[in-house]
């Protein structure tokens, strides 16, 4: 069966038929999502054992970034020695995504807010969380700097949903854009992706194959017992 590729509009819509009328609420996406993205980075790029390797999550101030919160959560609690910049310090990140940088404040890992004259830490993985499929116009101020500064480190690059600064619709970059190694895209790929060089997977999050029926789509998840799935491999990068 055929995979559709998705508009952001019709994202969109998943998201809110998973809301309002199934009441699957976004902390529980969040959770499904942050949980497998943080399983491909075990198993893809950090060797099946994130025990003291070093990654650094970029998270934006959305749904998204929480997502990247809620990975970085799992990688720390496998040993990995993660660090976290914001784009926005905590008081200003939506709550949901707050809540996911409450606990890990609790926990003791490292959080700070992008700033001027902003450098990366050294890392063995980035992961990228910045912006979703939600992105209008080209990407400004703070996450705009952070996707610069991920862009000129040689390590490797993991993105959640799409790369920071790609249309999820066209897959035009009218600014800076993430040059991401692998990408995971959750519940359905996103059209964008269709012309994105990277390794690309799909993430089961826990969306009924009733929405999409509701949307006019027919898909049923091909994983059989799997929560994720790889779309396209290329020779990875790094």
């Amino acid at each position: 069966m055929p995979i559709p590729f998705l508009t952001a509009e019709q994202m969109a819509e998943v998201d809110r038929l998973m809301v309002e009328e199934y009441r699957i609420s976004l902390p529980q996406m969040m959770e499904n999502a942050g949980r497998q993205l943080a399983d491909l980075a075990r198993s893809r790029f950090l060797g099946g054992d994130p025990r003291r390797q070093k990654v650094v999550v970029l998270a934006g101030s959305g749904g998204n970034g929480g997502g990247g919160l809620a990975a970085a959560r799992h990688l720390h609690n496998w040993g990995a020695a993660v660090e976290i910049i914001l784009t926005r310090p905590l008081p200003e990140l939506e709550e949901v995504t707050a809540r996911q940088a409450r606990v890990l404040t609790a926990m003791g890992v490292k959080i700070s807010s992008a700033g001027q004259g902003q450098e990366l830490p050294e890392a063995d993985l980035i992961l990228d969380a910045l912006i979703g499929y939600s992105l209008r116009g080209s990407p400004r101020g703070r996450v705009a700097d952070l996707i610069e500064l991920c862009n000129q480190e040689s390590g490797l690059t993991l993105s959640l949903d799409l790369p920071s600064g790609l249309d999820a619709t066209t897959g035009e970059t009218p600014g800076p854009c993430v040059d991401a190694t692998r990408t995971l895209t959750l519940a359905l790929p996103k059209r964008g992706l269709r012309g994105y060089a990277g390794e690309l997977y799909l993430a089961d999050i826990g969306i009924p194959n009733e929405v999409y029926r509701r949307m006019g789509l027919t898909f049923e998840w091909p994983g059989r017992g799997r929560y994720s799935l790889a779309l396209r491999r290329t020779q990875p990068k790094g």
